[in-house]
């Protein structure tokens, strides 16, 4: 059996933000017969506008679409900003939608995980970023939530935090959609 790829999409642009660091050591700690590739260039994707997706579709726009396209699944790692996702996590989901009902991200599982400083754990956004998802047509998988406040406990290295977050990972590599009703 071949390896289950799953494509992260980090939703915070810093490069030395807490959710970059989970993502980076998710997938350093993938488990065995799991890839995460990182999707990089989020920052250099044009906000959604149809005008844009056409025959000439900007090349950043292009490279998440192939790396989403190319992955067996999809996990965001994301902090809550106002209450809500990142821009740049909303406006990759935009472009990953589109062909609507053929996006990249049809029909793929995903899951949602991350941390925010807030007693709330990034939860608002974990919320908005699945059902965004869920709407542009991927198979959200609901056990792949993992909403931890960063307040409560160093998530890089709290044992049980990163054994939730690892369960999760393994959750949705292991996830196996129902099948399409014919």
């Amino acid at each position: 059996m071949s390896d289950t790829r799953i494509a992260v999409l980090v939703g915070s642009l810093r490069a030395d933000s807490v959710n970059r660091k989970l993502a980076e050591l998710l997938r350093d700690q993938a488990p065995a017969g799991v890839t995460l590739d990182i999707v990089e260039g989020l920052g250099d994707v044009p906000f959604y506008n149809e005008e844009l997706d056409g025959e000439d579709v900007p090349a950043a726009a292009a490279a998440l679409r192939a790396a989403v396209a190319s992955a067996d699944r999809v996990l965001a790692v994301t902090p809550e900003y106002n209450g809500t996702m990142p821009a740049v996590l909303n406006n990759a989901i935009d472009w990953l939608s589109r062909p609507y009902g053929a996006g990249a991200v049809f029909g793929k599982p995903f899951g949602v995980v991350g941390t925010t400083p807030t007693p709330y754990g990034g939860k608002w956004s974990h919320a908005d970023t699945a059902r965004s998802a869920g709407i542009a047509g991927a198979v959200v998988v609901e056990d792949v939530t993992v909403s931890q406040p960063g307040i409560e406990v160093d998530v890089l290295s709290d044992a049980d935090v990163l054994a939730r977050l690892r369960a999760a990972v393994q959750t949705l590599a292991d996830f196996v959609p129902a099948p399409a009703a014919a």
